[in-house]
């Protein structure tokens, strides 16, 4: 139960941050899952799916579920000393975190009309070609193995690709410090891909934030979550020699129309599929 001593911070598209005002856990973030999802229309139908940005509505009993992921990667990684800002679990649907600060960068123009600051950074990492990375590139087959490939988009109402060289030119970090994040997600997307694998489910793709703790130094950990609302999971996947799923004909459907692509997985569990095999 939410306090009314707790503030609202930020409200996102599938979770709530409360900053916690009294008690135990004073001056620490409270991040509730909420059942808000992502998607897309089609043909009068809503298609959900955590790859696309938008909410198009929600889905009972998602943010309870989102949570347990959380829970249970962010324990995991702890064990695998992986560093990041969680720190317990409260309830059914609510976590407890560290105040982290986000990989961002003030408006170096604030006076300029249509200047804005750069508030955070998420790290998309891709075993295979699903999602936004099929419809920007069409001309490589659905499925491909990527081999871990790392991108980096802006956060906000729509996410923006860009680029890590832009991203070093702009000042927003530094060569060596995209080396290090790199290194630190494809690590990360390791774990959480091998933990899955021994339920028999293959991580297709995912996304993770990173920052630093207000009161942790300058040190990089992993913040946010890691839930259904930020992986995309499949069952059934075969792959060949080289990685590439084999049987993608018989899985994937896209389509092309008014310039518009879209791709859909009929092998892709939903979030209370992947409760039942993962939990």
């Amino acid at each position: 139960m939410q306090k009314k001593t707790d503030k609202l911070i930020y409200r996102g598209k599938s979770k709530d941050v409360y900053e916690i005002r009294e008690g135990k856990y004073q001056g620490k973030y409270k991040m509730v899952f909420t059942d808000r999802a992502t998607g897309y229309k089609k043909a009068g139908q809503t298609i959900f799916d955590p790859g696309y940005d938008n909410v198009v509505g929600s889905i009972p009993g998602k943010g309870k579920i989102a949570c347990q992921f959380t829970t249970k990667l962010f324990r995991l990684l702890k064990e695998k000393h992986i560093p990041t800002h969680y720190i317990e679990t409260v309830s059914d649907d609510a976590v407890i975190v560290e105040p982290a600060i986000p990989i961002s960068m003030k408006e170096e123009a604030a006076g300029v009309p249509g200047s804005a600051p750069l508030v955070n950074l998420e790290f998309t990492w891709r075993n295979n070609n699903m999602g936004s990375f099929w419809r920007r590139y069409p001309f490589v087959r659905p499925c491909k193995n990527l081999n871990f490939v790392v991108e980096a988009w802006t956060k906000g109402k729509s996410d923006i690709l860009i680029t890590f060289e832009s991203l070093v030119a702009a000042g927003v970090v530094t060569r060596s410090e995209i080396k290090l994040y790199r290194k630190l997600v494809k690590k990360i997307a390791s774990i959480v891909t091998i933990a899955l694998a021994q339920k028999n489910i293959h991580a297709i793709d995912g996304k993770f934030e990173l920052g630093r703790l207000k009161h942790g130094g300058k040190k990089i950990v992993l913040i946010d979550e890691i839930s259904c609302d930020v992986l995309r999971v499949c069952k059934g996947f075969l792959p060949d020699r080289y990685g590439n799923c084999m049987i993608y004909g018989q899985c994937i459907k896209t389509s092309y129309k008014d310039g518009v692509r879209t791709i859909q997985a009929k092998n892709q569990l939903s979030a209370k599929q992947l409760l039942k095999i993962f939990l």
